[in-house]
């Protein structure tokens, strides 16, 4: 049994896109800002492990391969729990009415789950949703924080 997930999101941060970029693709610091990762292996130079676990008891343990570092799009193949692709698509976005530009970050994720996961998708798939939703919550309000505390200092 497999149940397919299709997710997408767009948020707005104050950072440029290169900035946005090099947190994003520093996995292994990934704990630090996002709450619902849990933990991170580097695997070699392209991969890694990622333990997440949101709202509900249960950890989504990962293997992260990056498929793309540079902008605009930040992609990764995902295998383990999840199978597919998660990507972010970083533009830079001018400042709106007199305030300071920034980045549009668009988020896609394209999964297969299989096993549990995917029996439990027949009667859960609202509640794995909203799983995945306060996840992508803990992503969206932790990057922020990363990206002000790194605000580059003016003169």
């Amino acid at each position: 049994m497999r149940a397919t997930y299709f997710f997408r999101d767009s948020w707005h941060v104050a950072a440029s896109p290169e900035r946005v970029r090099d947190v994003v693709i520093d996995l292994e610091r990934y704990p630090l800002w996002w709450p619902q990762v849990v933990a991170v292996a580097s695997l070699g130079p392209d991969d890694a492990r990622v333990l997440c676990r949101s709202a509900l008891p249960y950890t989504l343990d990962l293997v992260l391969h990056a498929v793309t570092r540079e902008l605009p799009v930040l992609e990764v193949e995902v295998s383990g729990d999840l199978a597919g692709r998660i990507g972010f698509t970083v533009t830079e976005e001018p400042g709106r009415a007199g305030g300071a530009g920034g980045a549009r970050l668009d988020f896609a994720q394209e999964v297969v789950v299989s096993g549990p996961l995917a029996v439990a998708s027949r009667v859960a798939r609202p509640l794995l949703t909203w799983n995945h939703e306060r996840m992508m919550r803990g992503c969206r309000q932790g990057l922020a924080r990363r990206l002000a505390e790194q605000a580059p200092e003016t003169h």
